[in-house]
């Protein structure tokens, strides 16, 4: 079922402005970001960039970009279906990426902070470069579901949940991949990383989940 949308101005603003920082990034870094296109089924992207990562990355900060544009945009259609708020402000997408961007970078300044104090710098340092890759990637297929959500597909609660589960589906397999790859150092520091786990990778979810609730 086709949707009627009434004003897409700023949408479409939004959506170019993604697609600008997606081919900047494709055409500076071309050879990095065609080993990031094949993420999912090519573990090499993370295996040899993480040993170049730096506290500032242009890369990584162009697709950053990308996302938590992406990110308020779908938090900002998901918002009006399912709090049946259809007059809700589209400057909320702003709201929604302001929040989104700040609440992703405290949280990976307190992971190296933390990861520094419980002796795991090392690993943890690895983990956060997989989890802004696996992010990133998100970022880049969020774009087009965007899209579809805004001209032409009809917003349903299936759809929300669906493209929810699929977009968690895609931080578990990053997860397991990068258990598997450092099974032999988790192990020793099992402790440490289930409370680094505990700490920074559910609990400031389940406080985000509980004022976005509240408000």
């Amino acid at each position: 079922m086709l949707k009627v949308v009434t004003s897409t101005e700023i949408f479409t603003i939004l959506f170019v402005i993604c697609l600008i920082l997606i081919t900047l990034t494709k055409v500076i870094f071309s050879k990095r970001f065609k080993e990031f296109t094949l993420l999912l089924i090519n573990f090499r992207y993370v295996k040899v960039f993480s040993r170049e990562q730096k506290f500032l990355d242009t890369f990584e900060a162009l697709l950053f970009g990308n996302l938590i544009i992406s990110l308020g945009v779908f938090c900002y259609l998901s918002w009006g279906f399912i709090a049946n708020t259809a007059g809700i402000s589209q400057y909320n997408i702003f709201k929604f990426a302001i929040v989104i961007g700040l609440f992703f970078l405290v949280k990976v300044l307190v992971e190296r902070l933390l990861s520094s104090a419980l002796d795991i710098e090392g690993i943890v340092n690895d983990y956060v470069f997989q989890k802004i890759s696996y992010r990133n990637f998100i970022g880049l297929l969020l774009l087009p579901i965007n899209i579809f959500l805004v001209y032409s597909i009809k917003l349903t609660l299936l759809g929300v949940i669906l493209v929810a589960i699929f977009l968690f589906l895609i931080n578990i397999v990053g997860l397991y991949f990068f258990y598997k790859r450092n099974q032999i150092v988790i192990k020793k520091n099992m402790f440490y990383f289930i409370l680094y786990l505990c700490t920074l990778e559910i609990s400031p979810y389940v406080i985000l989940y509980k004022a976005a609730i509240s408000y």
